[in-house]
């Protein structure tokens, strides 16, 4: 039977897929059996009903549609090519349903697999696998995915106006800028627009631009061939081909360098890229989601961003709020990250969710996390108390002290850089015998943030921070990247 039939067409009369549908109630999976070649075995029917797996039977197209909300997986014979595939997934996208699709192959056709498993299928197996371990192998994956799916928070009021729009704008599957300060959740929003959108089941690649050192950024955007340089001892696949068919999401893209930039819109344009080494071009399919914590308009003024790029990747804008302005979420991220994060059973007293409720939060959900994760190791038993929380705009040195039970007392000391008043013959420095010095890699990373923060506060722009350094802006870039990664909020170049 020819595979090339259009799934739409499907009709009693001229087309079967053959299933059987098992009577067993107690069967954990249901799922869709697509095989247009044969019926299944005796032995496929033994192995899946061994691995709690419950076949399901249609012949039409509504009978189809109706079950797809019924089952939790669908496993489809493939033969030749990968059109039955394309198929399934357009009409599974079609009617919002995400499903796992598992995908029979022959053992000799090892480079569809290849081709099947780059553009999304969740599992592949040999056509003839009837190993029950297999296919309870493949249950265990899918009830982990559905038991793992990504958790939101959407509380407060202003958060759910956006994250109806939101989901419009995935829908659109248009490029989109998410703007929002540091740590305010820019990735999880574009978490949130992959999901929603027709190509949640396809590769989500994400890359920091401000984090990598410019020499390396062209290869890992565009990748290379084997041989291109030295060192190149294998073809390296850039993350525009890594995203095909789904969705990169560059954060901090107003860190990009000039030279990039250019090539970033021309990619946009034409949608080809050509690897390192390579002469042919390779036609590339994703969508662009972009994030920034800086004023690129600012920036385009400064002759740091290119203007025509800034309007290719801002189709559409979503700004995401500060913590402090969206209250209502607080909470159920603080609830969100112990049940994530905590072994056992964990609770907020009053106090602490005051505490919490009426903090400003300059780190945003990023602070939130690291507070609630000290919360975590300094609270005994099963609930967090005001005394736990500590804030990262503490004075320097606190000294925290816990003791229970029958444990020896212990000292928590959260580090942090003295700021820029600091001196060290301050009769009044919070620095005392008691606490360890600053290690030298400390000193060093502390002296270089001091130093670029005076050479911002006195300058217009980046660009005469860096001439008044002496390097160049990219270097100044990725100096301030690395600082900002090396402790969470400890530095700030806002």
């Amino acid at each position: 039977m020819s595979q090339k039939t259009n799934l739409a067409g499907i009709k009693p009369e001229n087309k079967k897929l053959y299933c059987d549908n098992s009577d067993d109630k107690g069967h954990p999976l249901n799922a869709l059996w697509l095989d247009p070649f044969a019926p299944p075995s005796a032995l496929h029917k033994q192995a899946l009903q061994q691995a709690s797996i419950n076949l399901l039977s249609v012949s039409t197209l509504e009978q189809l549609k109706k079950v797809l909300n019924e089952t939790q997986l669908v496993v489809i014979r493939i033969k030749e090519d990968a059109s039955l595939y394309d198929e399934v997934l357009e009409l599974v996208n079609s009617i919002k349903i995400r499903l796992p699709i598992i995908c029979r192959i022959d053992r000799n056709d090892f480079e569809l697999g290849i081709q099947i498993m780059q553009k999304g299928a969740f599992h592949v197996l040999a056509s003839d696998c009837v190993k029950v371990q297999d296919w309870i192998d493949v249950a265990k994956k899918i009830v982990e995915k559905q038991n793992n799916k990504n958790t939101y928070v959407f509380v407060d009021n202003e958060s759910k106006k956006l994250l109806s729009l939101a989901e419009k704008v995935a829908e659109a599957d248009v490029t989109t800028l998410i703007t929002g300060p540091t740590g305010s959740g820019k990735e999880v929003l574009a978490r949130v627009l992959h999901d929603a959108s027709s190509r949640y089941s396809r590769p989500f690649i994400s890359i920091n631009c401000g984090a990598i050192p410019e020499n390396l950024m062209e290869d890992l955007l565009f990748g290379h061939e084997k041989g291109a340089f030295t060192g190149a001892i294998k073809e390296h696949r850039g993350v525009f081909e890594q995203a095909d068919t789904g969705t990169l999401f560059l954060d901090e893209i107003g860190e990009l360098p000039p030279n990039l930039q250019t090539k970033l819109l021309r990619v946009l344009q034409e949608r080809n890229i050509t690897r390192l080494g390579a002469n042919n071009q390779t036609k590339v399919d994703f969508r662009l989601i972009a994030a920034t914590n800086k004023d690129l308009k600012k920036a385009i003024e400064d002759r740091e961003f290119r203007e025509d790029l800034y309007f290719r990747i801002s189709t559409f804008r979503l700004s995401i709020a500060s913590l402090s302005n969206r209250p209502g979420d607080i909470l159920p991220l603080a609830a969100n990250i112990i049940s994530r994060t905590a072994k056992n059973f964990v609770n907020l007293s009053d106090e602490a969710q005051n505490k919490l409720l009426t903090y400003h939060w300059p780190g945003n959900v990023r602070e939130l996390d690291n507070v609630i994760q000290r919360a975590l190791v300094i609270c005994q038993g099963s609930l967090i108390k005001k005394e736990d929380l500590i804030f990262d705009d503490l004075p320097t040195h606190e000294l925290v002290q816990s003791s229970g039970g029958n444990q020896t007392n212990k000292q928590t000391i959260i580090d942090k850089l003295p700021d820029e008043n600091y001196s060290s013959t301050n009769s009044n420095s919070p620095m005392n015998e008691d606490v360890p010095a600053l290690n030298l890699d400390d000193a060093v990373r502390h002296s270089e943030y001091l130093t670029i923060q005076s050479a911002i506060r006195s300058t217009k722009n980046r660009n005469d921070a860096a001439k008044v350094l002496g390097i160049s802006p990219r270097t100044l870039r990725y100096k301030i990247a690395q600082l900002k990664n090396f402790e969470p909020k400890q530095f700030s170049f806002e």
